[in-house]
């Protein structure tokens, strides 16, 4: 007996895990098949006569129409990436491939769910750039965010400021309360030294228990010296009685200024790192 494909089509589509859509030129929606209620949220019978625009992120509106104009111009577009917003309001990263198809008068799209690789996606980026423990920057991007901040301080002859942090005694917390303890405490660590600082700053912990702070656009030695002090106050405070007997440890705070200390990274750096092991030297000459 001859299969009647005809018949069967319609029941293919609606089988598909990918929702298909069928728009016309005024962004209409004409038809889309039962998988959209997965993806939007809504009936098959509640988006069609409705604009496809209306289901769009606001955010993402311009670029999804210079991808509906490249389409209709008989471009197909196969890997397109935009977010549209659900029915009950979240939000959902779709894949599209779509082209224009003359003989129907009309745009035909294929969209797959990508939400769950989207958000891999962006953990992985997250964590190339950052410590896993504290969520700071980590050391690889800060070196790159610092290069790019003395080459903006140089066009506008500005003035910025490095900080290199050190934990005091921080291996007596480890080896007296472990390390799932010291970890708790280098986060406490990561979210004050944020408390201190300004959007455009930038906080990092390049390994251990040392961290960096990047002032940029510093008016005067006067607020650095403010910044330091404000930093040291906000490290002195104890730690939450969650954590019992557990002391919050002092830091010794090194700085260094552009271009006074040096006009590139690596001076910078070393500059700020020989200045924190003379405050601590310091420190141990006192005790």
């Amino acid at each position: 007996m001859p299969v009647d494909l005809q018949a069967l089509y319609p029941k293919l589509i609606n089988l598909m895990l990918d929702t298909v859509f069928v728009v016309d030129s005024d962004n209409q929606i004409v038809f889309v098949s039962d998988a959209c209620q997965a993806l939007l949220g809504y009936r098959a019978d509640e988006l069609i006569g409705t604009l496809i625009t209306r289901y769009m992120h606001p955010e993402d509106l311009a670029r999804t129409r210079a991808s509906i104009v490249r389409v209709m111009n008989g471009q197909p577009h196969v890997d397109f990436r935009n977010r549209y917003l659900r029915k009950d309001g979240s939000v959902v990263h779709i894949l599209w491939a779509a082209f224009w198809s003359e003989e129907v008068g009309a745009r035909i799209g294929v969209a797959r769910d990508v939400t769950a690789l989207t958000q891999a996606e962006e953990e992985l980026r997250f964590l190339a750039h950052h410590d896993p423990l504290t969520a700071l920057t980590n050391r690889s991007l800060f070196n790159d965010r610092l290069d790019r901040a003395l080459q903006t301080a140089q066009v506008h002859n500005q003035r910025l400021a490095l900080l290199f942090l050190d934990i005091n005694d921080f291996k007596g917390i480890n080896d007296m309360y472990g390390h799932a303890m010291g970890d708790r405490v280098l986060c406490v660590i990561a979210r004050r030294l944020e408390r201190c600082v300004r959007e455009s700053d930038l906080v990092a912990r390049m390994g251990g228990d040392e961290f960096t702070v990047l002032l940029t656009d510093i008016p005067s030695q006067e607020a650095i010296a403010a910044k330091v002090a404000q930093i040291l106050a906000v490290m002195a405070e104890p730690l939450s009685a969650e954590f019992g007997a557990v002391k919050m440890p002092s830091c010794s705070v090194g700085v260094a200024l552009y271009p006074v200390d040096g006009k590139d990274a690596d001076m910078l750096l070393s500059h700020a790192d020989d200045d924190m092991y003379r405050i601590k030297r310091q420190r141990f000459a006192t005790e």
